[in-house]
């Protein structure tokens, strides 16, 4: 079962590793990430991270659509951590029946940011685009760093 879909540019550190994954059970992280799953030091380093009793996998965003749509992620109680908004709509959209809600914990600031979502979420008008057509999917588009923090719920009009 598929607990948290996130954006997060850093892919696996200690908020995710340790704050999220307590916060929503998870015993299985899956990083889904093109960069990350050809890069055999940053594999490495986020295999360093994962916490104790919590399986990690690394795989491309088609090998991550392609395992959470066979079902062999089914047994395992799932936080998805993408580094981009392109790629969590790649992997929303494609696995819809089982994705319902994304939460976008952290985007890099760039130099086109068009809307921000204090203090970590940076949105140009591509990913602003991408998640307006999320929304009118039906997905749940919430901005949050940590499980502790208020949940804000975005919908277009906040696009």
């Amino acid at each position: 079962m598929i607990k948290l879909c996130r954006v997060d540019h850093r892919l696996l550190h200690g908020q995710v590793a340790f704050t999220w994954c307590n916060a929503v059970s998870a015993d299985c992280i899956l990083i889904a990430s093109d960069e990350a799953a050809s890069d055999e030091i940053r594999m490495t380093t986020m295999r360093l991270a994962k916490p104790a009793g919590v399986k990690l996998v690394i795989k491309n965003i088609e090998d991550s659509i392609k395992a959470i749509n066979s079902g062999v992620t089914d047994k395992y109680d799932l936080l998805i951590v993408t580094g981009s908004v392109k790629d969590v709509y790649d992997i929303a959209s494609s696995c819809s029946d089982r994705i319902k809600s994304i939460n976008l914990g952290g985007t890099m600031k760039k130099d086109d940011v068009v809307k921000s979502f204090e203090p970590a979420v940076h949105l140009n008008g591509d990913e602003l685009d991408l998640l307006k057509k999320l929304v009118d999917d039906g997905f749940e588009i919430e901005v949050r760093q940590t499980a502790k923090d208020k949940k804000l719920v975005i919908t277009n009009k906040d696009l």
